[in-house]
């Protein structure tokens, strides 16, 4: 897949602290909170080029069908896109780990049959930007997976994410934050929401500001973006 001219920006993110700890605990998370399975799900069915955002260690990768042609993997970070590197040769699909952010992603237009999105909307800087640079790689009719985490229910716990959100949380975690609503950000940038679920992560123990998460689908307008 041919990258768009001029430079591509190595460390649009940098956060080596929380790159490395994330290595760990995502690896952890895959069989302790049942991750694996949840990429399992996200990853089923997916065919033709496909764009995966964010792609962090990697660890979906190993979880791609033989459907898959190839897969472009964008990831800011350094520390993280080094680790997908190393993951991209295990895999059973042909994937390039490419730098660079999802508001400006190194990509030729409707080059790409589906995009996934996974745990990367909640750090994304600007996500109305980088959901419309997804609508224009995707083909007209594209898909998209998605599993993201986002606000959660009850008055107090809405309360804790803001809060959370507005003090430490962003600089702890990334720039990740802990409210935001990806279904609405994706029905707001145009695309076509098909079925989605919302789940709890881990599925047993106990409710963390960020245990409220959302699997599903949605598609890029047949017509032009």
């Amino acid at each position: 897949m041919p990258l768009r001219s001029g430079r591509v920006p190595r460390d649009a993110v940098h956060h080596p602290l929380f790159a490395r700890c994330y290595a760990r605990v995502s690896v952890a998370a895959e069989t302790r909170i049942g991750m694996a399975r949840v990429r399992d799900r996200l990853l089923h069915g997916v065919s033709g080029r496909v764009i995966e955002i964010g792609a962090g260690n990697g660890l979906n990768f190993a979880h791609y069908p033989d459907t898959v042609a190839e897969v472009v993997a964008v990831e800011p970070e350094r520390r993280l896109r080094q680790l997908a590197e190393e993951a991209a040769r295990r895999a059973d699909v042909p994937v390039d780990v490419v730098p660079g952010a999802a508001e400006a992603l190194p990509v030729e237009s409707e080059g790409f049959d589906a995009a996934v999105v996974s745990l990367v909307l909640c750090s994304v800087r600007d996500v109305p930007r980088a959901l419309s640079e997804l609508r224009r790689v995707l083909r007209p009719g594209g898909e998209v997976r998605f599993f993201e985490h986002g606000l959660g229910e009850g008055r107090a716990m809405v309360l804790t994410q803001h809060a959370l959100d507005r003090t430490v949380w962003p600089l702890l975690s990334g720039g990740c934050h802990l409210s935001r609503e990806p279904v609405r950000s994706l029905r707001d940038a145009g695309f076509e929401l098909g079925p989605y679920k919302r789940m709890m992560m881990p599925e047993e123990g106990p409710v963390l500001p960020s245990s409220y998460c959302v699997l599903g689908t949605a598609w890029s307008p047949r017509g032009s973006a």
